[in-house]
Parts: structure tokens; sequence; C-alpha cells
């Protein structure tokens, strides 16, 4: 399933992120993906805060990688940003393969490395709108067609 949605701001771009927390579970990946500034950030923030998480999430860029455990969360979450990421194999390094056996993935430039790597994503793309805001296009694989239909 594939679609598209504008969102006029952060707030409403948080405010959707919070809509997936409810049906997110361990070994989920949700692949963000769009330029500086386009909106990533702030999803992956609103799936935090619905997963429960109190403070603001910082943004994973210096640090790669973000854990996220209960019971500061509902459930484990790794939320990562590949942007400064080179090679396919400096994903072993943070051990992103093991983490879907127990957690959900939040991934920031996941083109950074090749797509055959990611089993049954939910796709998310942030462009600018040509109204103004944001435009976000989804693409659920089959893991996740009818679990989340963003509105």
């Amino acid at each position: 399933m594939t679609g598209t949605l504008v969102l006029p701001d952060a707030a409403a771009t948080e405010a959707l992120g919070r809509t997936l927390a409810p049906v997110l579970r361990a070994g989920d990946v949700v692949l963000l993906s769009g330029g500086l500034g386009m909106g990533k950030t702030s999803f992956a923030r609103g799936v935090l805060a619905g997963l429960g998480l109190a403070g603001e999430a910082p943004s994973p860029t210096f640090a790669i990688l973000q854990p996220y455990a209960p019971p500061e969360v509902r459930l484990p979450v790794m939320h990562a940003d590949l942007y400064r990421i080179e090679d396919a194999g400096e994903l072993e390094e943070l051990g992103l393969a093991d983490a879907l056996y127990d957690s959900a993935l939040l991934v920031e430039w996941p083109e950074r490395v090749p797509a055959s790597i990611w089993r049954d994503p939910l796709r998310l793309d942030f462009a600018v709108a040509p109204a103004g805001g944001r435009a976000l296009t989804w693409h659920a694989s089959a893991a996740w067609e009818w679990r989340w239909v963003p509105r």
C-alpha cells in the first residue's frame, strides 16, 4: 500500500509519529528518508513520545544509534541516523541486525546502505510539499499493510 499526505509543520509531523506507536512492535523496521530538515527526526520523536518517552529524544546524528528501553518506553527501540555511514559493513558494528530480535528500528538515512538489508520495512519519504509544509509518501510492505494508515 502506498499513499501521500501533506503535513503543515513539525508539530503535525510529530503528531503523526505518535499514531504509529500503538501498532509498533519488536522486529519492525521504519525507514525515514528525505533531505536535511524534512521531518525525519520530528516523526521519530513523535513515535518515541507515543511509546512513553517523557523527555525530548535527541537526534542520533552524532551518536549514530540511540537506544531506548523499558520502562522509559513501552518496547525497546533503536533510533539510528545513518547519514555518516560510508559502508554497509559498519552496520554490523552497530548491532542493528541483532536489535531486530527484541527491538523496533527507526532508521534515518536508510539509503546510505543497500536496501536489501531491511526486511519488510515501512518506508516513509519526506519532501517539501508544493504548497508548503512537508509531503509524506509511505510505502507499506506486506508486514505493514493495513496495520498503519496515516491520516
